[in-house]
């Protein structure tokens, strides 16, 4: 009886170690094929997207225009007008500012045009007898 007994526990070990070396090797080949497939899918999903990107500049050419509208005249006074309402002090004082820069050029420019006028109009005689 003893005899049996040690026969069975080597038959048990024995199957045991045999069903390790089995699952080791069947989950190798297991492995090897889920990594080929999951290669082959990382190649396909590379190849698919290089498509779906051709497709949608091919589609954005073929349907999508611009059009650039660019306004050639000024806003009108109304228009400026209008649009102090909504604007902050500081706004308001550059838009001062400007306009004050704008009137002074403007007289300034007055001033020279008047002066060139009258050396137009006076003699060479009459200038050096004003120096």
């Amino acid at each position: 009886m003893l005899t049996n007994i040690s026969e069975d526990l080597k038959k048990i070990f024995l199957f045991g170690v045999g069903a390790v070396a089995v699952t080791a090797e069947k989950s190798k080949v297991l492995i090897d094929e889920l990594v080929e497939k999951g290669d082959l899918t990382v190649q396909q999903g590379k190849i698919l997207n290089e498509e779906l990107k051709h497709n949608i500049k091919e589609t954005i050419k073929d349907t999508v225009t611009v059009n650039v509208v660019k306004s050639e005249t000024p806003p009108s006074a109304d228009t400026v007008v209008e649009g102090l309402d909504k604007m902050t002090p500081e706004e308001i004082q550059k838009i001062k500012d400007k306009l004050d820069a704008m009137t002074a050029a403007q007289t300034a420019e007055k001033e020279i045009i008047e002066v060139s006028d009258l050396e137009e109009n006076v003699s060479e005689k009459e200038i050096d007898e004003l120096k």
